[in-house]
């Protein structure tokens, strides 16, 4: 077993078994951050113009029609601030997309209704059948596997571009940016959440009924024939401007009474679980390494601010007795039966059928072309 060590640069350890250290403690998180999104990456009057250009076009394919563009809102601060801008700084008429996968906190009811109200937009919202949705989580505690959000994060990236498709949608604004998520979580903690061979054989070995109408979507689909033969493409607007935490958070405090989470993606009840609780206890990954590494590296936290931060778990120990409770009847298990799915033998996603060579090769080819930029993962 390896030694623990940590970056000396941003809080990256060895709890990712892959990362890799050079003599002077540097992780190659952070050097693939400064060869191949630094170079590539503006954040500048230069980006912005680079932005309007594509303004233009989206504006242009949705001339006679009621949308131009389709956003996914979570409630989460990226897609809110996105909205945000999208609307009044960029005059564009984006249909308001939500997927309701039955986990949905009260703060990001409120969050969604605020900004559509006052932006005078049209909602969309997909709900998730329910029993489908639960027995396809059970399935994944019962795999042992970490990445237990791949049902609901599978559900809002399918729906989506299912409906951009049948309804002749040719942009989707996407909140992904490099100035909170340039490093990304590492393969083992969150596996590819569109791998159809991998959640085919967790579902078949451990669920208890057939996934009838819950959305899929695989990656030749989506990053394949979308892309390439329907024309949809993905944009991510966020990655040409001026963007950190601090002004998306007093933005939308001030404008729209947006209230903050007390972490990235705790806008779902789940995701709040299973980040805050489950993969940091039971595996060891903490996602705010991950989360602040990032920060560090865009120069929007500091490395002994991570590190205190760091010093205190993600959940709070008073009141985890009752998290548990409430997932457990969420999922219509008892609190023993969860307790006895977090102290089971651990899995990867090694241990089940996957396409992660699929992967690997499409991500070579997109790099190849230009399309992505070698983030490490």
């Amino acid at each position: 077993m390896r030694p623990y060590q940590v970056c000396c640069k941003c809080v990256m350890d060895t709890s990712d078994s892959a990362i890799q250290f050079d003599a002077d403690g540097v992780c190659d998180h952070c050097r693939s951050f400064e060869k191949d999104v630094l170079p590539n990456w503006h954040p500048s009057e230069k980006g912005n113009a680079m932005f309007r250009k594509t303004v233009e076009q989206i504006r242009a394919s949705g001339k006679g029609k009621p949308f131009d563009s389709i956003i996914g809102l979570s409630g989460g601060l990226d897609s809110s601030y996105l909205l945000h801008l999208a609307v009044t700084e960029f005059g564009m008429r984006p249909l308001v997309f939500h997927v309701d996968g039955g986990w949905n906190t009260d703060i990001a009811v409120n969050n969604i209704q605020m900004l559509v109200e006052k932006l005078g937009l049209d909602l969309y919202t997909e709900v998730i059948n329910w029993e489908e949705m639960r027995d396809f989580q059970l399935s994944f505690f019962k795999s042992g596997v970490p990445h237990l959000d791949i049902p609901q994060d599978h559900a809002f990236i399918a729906t989506l571009y299912h409906f951009a498709n049948k309804n002749n949608i040719k942009y989707i604004l996407n909140g992904g940016n490099y100035a909170t998520e340039c490093v990304r979580n590492p393969l083992e903690w969150l596996y590819h959440g569109t791998d159809m061979a991998q959640i085919k054989d967790i579902q078949r070995r451990f669920g208890t009924r057939k996934l009838k109408s819950y959305p899929f979507s695989n990656i030749l689909y989506h990053k394949g024939y979308l892309r390439y033969i329907r024309g949809i493409k993905v944009v991510k607007p966020l990655n040409y401007m001026e963007y950190t935490k601090e002004i998306a958070s007093k933005t939308l405090s001030e404008v729209y009474g947006w209230r903050p989470y007390p972490q990235k993606h705790f806008e779902s009840r789940f995701t709040r679980f299973f980040e805050g609780y489950w993969l940091p206890t039971r595996f060891g990954y903490d996602t705010r390494r991950v989360q602040y590494s990032s920060l560090i590296l865009t120069g929007q936290m500091t490395r002994e601010e991570a590190l205190a931060k760091l010093a205190s778990p993600a959940f709070d120990p008073a009141t985890i007795d009752e998290e548990f409770e409430y997932i457990a009847t969420k999922l219509g298990i008892s609190v023993d039966e969860l307790r006895k799915y977090h102290e089971m033998p651990l899995k990867t996603y090694r241990d089940y059928a996957n396409q992660q060579w699929l992967f690997d090769l499409g991500s070579k080819a997109l790099k190849a072309l230009g399309v992505e930029r070698a983030v490490k993962r």
